[in-house]
């Protein structure tokens, strides 16, 4: 028997598009309804409320979600989250299970043809299973049995490096930590992780000129700032609980510039449904200047911001730049000015697509409010020019003296709830000698020193043969990661892939020759060791370090939590026994502080209410060698040819990362359809083009062709000549060649592409 193929791709088919009218504002009494229902709907009143009364309060469980921090000082008894958060709990809280005898009814052909949403529905993974060579469907396997495998395997190699390690941003502290150290002591540093595909941009540039590849601000600081500039982010979906954070801002008399190519509802309004006027509808009005800046069009709009303020400052000097800052705290401020005025003004707004009265106005602000924070997102890390864009807004931090200061910094807001706690912890493939050299000291044993693969490389190893066992330790490897045709033909050369997962996702059908699935302890559930209910840790977007507690009755008693699951595979691999670490975590944390700086007394600070900051140089104001250095940074000129458009990939509202919670994109108006470009009238109107028309999309890159199909147009307020889509149903069209400078992280953001036309006025749209 051999096994049939299986698609790398979700189906293409449709829904049933509907639109209306974007929303005006995020959040209110439809967040609140929305995120009842689906509890309720997955999890149950009970089990779902016994979750979301325990997120994110100080002894309870940090949402799976986002990584934006929770407030130090007082969080609400009763909601201290967002919609999505809700969402997100509901998926993983949900009492349905999946076990052998699903999986003996259900082919894995057959579970390919649904869609990333309806596998997210079909409940909890809820024992081991394998998926032997030939075979077409997935059968029960002990834990024994699986680990056996996996250390045969792994031991057969001819290197170690022929062994890919991935890591997900959900996974805690303590299981980072152990993970890396199993990898490292098997022989490799091939530990790419989701951070690869986000904020590895931040980090080169903030390490680079700032000494510290995190944010330099805390909460507290936003309430203290005069102005905000938020660029390529959309906090209402990706981060709601940032608004809360905007809106007192704007009360205590801040400002927000916001810069991004759509017009987005958190970005306009927040109806906080934590008040009583909120949910009656009350609106605070967030962004005071909306700048629509064309993909990729950032530096030329932060140049054409500078060139101004440069003019005010030799107009009036000492007035606008912070020149004590400057000479004292930075260098290379002279060869950034020269090279700042080689640049036209107008040509740059051409370039940025923002009027130059547009760009005076942004000035002005900047100019007149001392304290700035500068945050940012995706929107800028996924571009062939990315660690540059953050370099320019590390400028404008400099030129300004906002960095090291009350209310004022650096602020790259991260996507999965621990993803910067995973590379605190040592989950990198460039680790510094510093890390290397602790973990031998503390371990006595010899690191490897040589860089192991990235998320780009590592897909590169497996597509030639060079690497041959996968392993993801969370996450959806496949569906998050570009170029799926050929990211699929690399996974399906591998000899082994295995799975630590919660829930059924497209990597579970898309395997090497032997698939692996490790079902594991998600956040919310009660994680019971030898020695009692354990609390794990983790790391948000401002260096807070914090606990995470369970609180529900595991689905299945074949589960364990991915500590155990990492121990179990260094015994069975490498003979090492690390039994006495998981009976009670706090041994783990005893190793960690060991390690890696900033940790002492890490189980009492733990402990402590609201856990404890790292260091951080940059919010010191101490900078690496004492300074801060200015970047000399390119402009890129976005050239398209004709019929050519740039796009970018986005999420939807019912969405977080590859985790799809349903096919609504509530507040841009796009009902019940995933499938969907989002398109400037103009553009519609040059190409004949009605709302609802069907459309394939196709990429041309170094000599290969990559298309999707089967797309509907909906007319959109974005800049002409940008479309946008949502990911991972366009993920084929970014090529794996396609990468940013320095960070390798894939090009997301900025894919050229050509529509072609397959139904001009389809008959089954509804509007």
């Amino acid at each position: 028997m051999s096994r049939k193929p299986v698609p790398s791709r979700a189906p293409d088919k449709f829904t049933a598009l509907k639109i209306k009218q974007p929303k005006q504002k995020a959040a209110g009494a439809s967040a609140v309804l929305v995120a009842g229902k689906k509890v309720t709907q997955q999890a149950g009143i009970l089990r779902g409320g016994k979750a979301l009364i325990n997120l994110n309060q100080t002894e309870g469980v940090d949402c799976p979600g986002c990584a934006w921090p929770d407030p130090d000082d007082e969080r609400s008894s009763l909601g201290e989250y967002c919609e999505n958060g809700a969402k997100a709990i509901a998926e993983e809280a949900m009492s349905k299970a999946i076990g052998s005898d699903f999986f003996k009814k259900h082919s894995i052909q057959e579970l390919s043809q649904l869609t990333d949403y309806q596998l997210g529905q079909l409940g909890r993974l809820a024992e081991p299973l394998v998926l032997e060579p030939d075979q077409n469907y997935y059968r029960p396997i002990t834990w024994e049995q699986a680990m056996e495998t996996i250390a045969a395997t792994l031991n057969q190699l001819q290197s170690p490096n022929e062994a890919i390690f991935y890591t997900s941003g959900r996974t805690s502290n303590e299981a980072a930590f152990l993970y890396q150290l199993f990898v490292r002591m098997f022989g490799t540093n091939n530990l790419p992780d989701c951070s690869n595909m986000c904020h590895e941009s931040s980090g080169v540039a903030l390490s680079e000129t700032l000494g510290i590849g995190k944010g330099s601000v805390t909460l507290e600081d936003f309430y203290e700032t005069d102005l905000i500039f938020i660029l390529g982010q959309n906090p209402g979906t990706n981060h709601p609980r940032m608004l809360t954070a905007l809106e007192k801002a704007k009360n205590n008399g801040a400002k927000i510039i916001t810069a991004n190519p759509i017009r987005e509802a958190g970005l306009i309004g927040f109806a906080n449904p934590q008040k009583i006027s909120g949910l009656m509808g009350a609106t605070t009005s967030l962004t005071d200047l909306y700048l629509q800046v064309k993909i990729n069009g950032d530096v030329a709009l932060l140049k054409a911001i500078m060139l101004r303020l440069l003019e005010m400052e030799e107009a009036n000097p000492g007035t606008v730049f912070d020149s004590d800052f400057i000479k004292s705290r930075t260098e290379g401020f002279k060869e950034y000015i020269e090279d700042l005025k080689s640049h036209d003004f107008h040509k740059l707004c051409k370039l940025s697509g923002i009027t130059p009265d547009e760009v005076d106005q942004a000035t002005e602000l900047i100019q007149s409010r001392p304290k700035m924070i500068i945050c940012w997102a995706m929107g800028l890390t996924q571009h062939r020019n990315a660690v540059d864009t953050i370099k320019e807004l590390v400028n404008l931090l400099l030129l300004r003296g906002s960095v090291g200061k009350p209310g004022a910094g650096s602020c790259p807001v991260r996507g999965h709830s621990n993803v910067q706690g995973d590379r605190t912890m040592g989950i990198w493939e460039k680790p510094p000698k510093w890390f290397s050299d602790k973990l031998q000291q503390v371990f006595k044993f010899n690191p490897p020193r040589e860089e192991g693969y990235n998320t780009v490389e590592a897909i590169k190893a497996m597509h030639q043969g060079q690497a041959k066992v996968f392993i993801g330790l969370g996450g959806n490897f496949h569906s998050a990661t570009p170029d799926t045709d050929y990211t699929a033909a690399a996974i399906q050369n591998c000899k082994l892939t295995v799975q630590i997962s919660t829930k059924l996702n497209r990597s579970h059908l898309v395997t090497g020759q032997t698939a692996i699935i490790l079902p594991c302890l998600a956040r919310t559930d009660i994680d019971l060791q030898a020695e009692g209910a354990q609390v794990v840790s983790v790391e948000n977007s401002m260096g807070v370090v914090h606990q995470s507690r369970g609180v529900l009755a595991p689905v299945s008693d074949q589960l364990k939590s991915e500590p155990e699951i990492v121990a179990m595979m260094a015994k069975a691999t490498l003979g090492v026994s690390w039994n006495h670490l998981v009976t009670n975590y706090d041994h783990i944390r005893d190793l960690i502080q060991q390690v890696i700086p900033g940790f002492d007394d890490y189980n009492k600070r733990l402990r402590q209410p609201g856990g404890f900051y790292l260091p951080n140089v940059a919010r010191a104001g101490l900078f690496k060698q004492g300074k801060a250095n200015f970047s000399k940074i390119a402009v890129p000129e976005n050239h398209l040819s004709e019929g050519e458009f740039m796009m970018m990939t986005i999420r939807s509202h019912d969405q977080f990362n590859t985790t799809i919670y349903g096919n609504d994109d509530r507040y841009r108006g796009i009902i019940n359809e995933r499938r969907v470009v989002l398109m400037n009238p103009e553009d519609m109107k040059a190409m004949n083009l009605q709302t609802g028309a069907v459309v394939n999309l196709t990429s041309h890159y170094q000599g290969v062709t990559r298309e999707v199909h089967n797309f509907k147009i909906v007319p959109y307020t974005l800049p002409t000549k940008n479309i946008a889509t949502y990911f991972p149903e366009t993920n084929p069209l970014v090529p794996v060649d396609l990468i940013a400078k320095k960070s390798h992280t894939p090009c997301s953001k900025s894919v050229v592409v050509r529509l072609s036309v397959q139904a001009s006025n389809p008959k089954e749209y509804i509007s």
